[in-house]
C-alpha cells in the first residue's frame, strides 16, 4: 500500500482553496435564484456531472454498478443524497446562505452519533460528548434572535431549519456509507450513484413544485459552469488526488474552514447580514465538531500536559 504523506504546505494550500470552493457553493446558488430555482441548479449540475463522472469509471467496475450487493445501498445513497440537496435548495429559500452553510456543516456531528449506536469502535468518549454538548448550544444560540418581523422570524427559522435537516441527511449518507457494501467500492461509483440519483429525483420535483423556470442569462450560464466544472469535477478530483498522496485526518481538519468562508462569502457577495447570536454560535458549532473530530489529539495533548506536570 501506497504510504501517505504528512500534511505539507502544498496540501495546505490546495485544502484551503477546495474549503474556499465548497463554502462559497451555497452562495452561488442563491446568486443565481432570481433567474434559475436552486433545486433546478443542482439537478442540472447531478446530470451534467455524472457525463464527466462516467469516462473515470473503470471498465472492470461497471458490472459492479448492477450488482445487487452494490445497486440496493447504492439507490439508498441517492436517495439521502437528494433529500441532502432538496433541503439545501430550500433553505436557500427562506434563510442566507452564511445560515445555510454553517448549519449543514453539523454533519459531523450527527456522523458521530449515528455511529455511536451503531458501532462498538466508535464509541464517544467524554471528550466527544462535550464537544457535542458544545455543538448543540450552538445550533440553539443560532437560531436565537432571527427577523424583525414575526413573518420574516418565522421563514428564517424554517429555512434554518431545513439547512439543519440537510445536515442530517448528510450524516445518514455517511453513516449508510460506511455500513453497506459501499464502503469498499471506489468513490466514482459512489459518487455515479449519488449524482444519477439525484439528477433523477431532483429534475422532476422542480417541475412539481413549478421552480423548473429558466431565465437564461450570463448569470445561469456562470452559475452552471461553476457547481458542474469547479464544483462537481475540479474540486472533486483534486480532493481525492489528495487523499490518495496525504493522510486523511490531516486533510480533514481543513474542512472547518469550509463554513467561515461560506459565511464571509454571503456577507461579500450577497450583502448577508450576520447576527451576533449567529455568530457565537457558529464558534460553538466549529469548536464542538472540531472537539469531535479530533478528540484522539485533544485526549493525547491533555495526556502530555498532565506527564509533564
Amino acid at each position: 500500500m501506497e504510504q501517505r504523506k504528512a500534511l505539507d504546505a502544498q496540501a495546505s494550500g490546495w485544502m484551503i482553496l477546495l474549503c474556499m470552493i465548497w463554502g462559497i457553493q451555497q452562495v452561488v446558488l442563491k446568486w443565481a435564484a432570481p433567474d434559475i430555482s436552486p433545486i433546478m441548479q443542482i439537478a442540472l449540475r447531478s446530470g451534467l456531472s455524472v457525463l464527466l463522472v462516467i469516462p473515470l469509471l473503470r471498465l472492470k467496475h461497471f458490472s459492479d454498478l448492477y450488482h445487487k450487493d452494490y445497486l440496493l445501498p447504492g439507490l439508498w445513497l441517492a436517495i439521502l443524497f437528494s433529500a441532502e440537496f432538496l433541503f439545501v435548495a430550500e433553505a436557500l429559500r427562506y434563510t442566507t446562505a452564511s445560515h445555510t452553510v454553517v448549519l449543514l456543516y453539523t454533519a459531523p456531528i450527527f456522523v458521530a452519533l449515528g455511529l455511536h449506536w451503531k458501532l462498538p469502535a466508535e464509541q464517544l468518549n467524554l471528550i466527544q460528548w462535550g464537544g457535542i454538548f458544545l455543538a448543540f448550544s450552538g445550533v440553539v444560540l443560532s437560531f436565537m434572535g432571527r427577523g424583525d418581523t414575526a413573518g420574516d422570524l418565522t421563514h428564517a427559522l424554517w429555512g434554518d431549519f431545513l439547512a439543519l435537516m440537510a445536515g442530517m441527511m448528510w450524516a445518514l449518507t455517511t453513516i449508510s456509507l460506511r455500513l453497506t457494501k459501499l464502503a469498499d467500492a471506489p468513490a466514482t461509483q459512489t459518487l455515479f450513484y449519488q449524482l444519477l440519483g439525484s439528477f433523477l429525483i431532483l429534475l422532476p420535483l422542480a417541475y412539481i413544485t413549478g421552480q423548473s423556470t429558466i431565465h437564461w442569462s450570463w448569470v445561469v450560464l456562470g452559475s452552471t459552469l461553476f457547481n458542474v466544472l469547479i464544483m462537481s469535477f475540479f474540486s472533486l478530483m483534486l480532493w481525492f488526488w489528495l487523499l490518495r498522496q496525504y493522510l486523511a485526518n490531516s486533510l480533514g481538519v481543513f474542512s472547518f474552514l469550509t463554513p467561515i468562508f461560506g459565511m464571509l462569502f454571503g456577507v461579500v457577495f450577497l450583502h448577508e447580514q450576520i447576527e451576533l447570536n449567529f455568530l457565537m454560535g457558529t464558534g460553538f458549532v466549529m469548536l464542538g465538531v472540531m472537539t469531535v473530530s479530533l478528540h484522539r489529539q485533544i485526549a493525547r495533548t491533555w495526556a502530555h500536559i498532565h506527564f509533564i506536570k
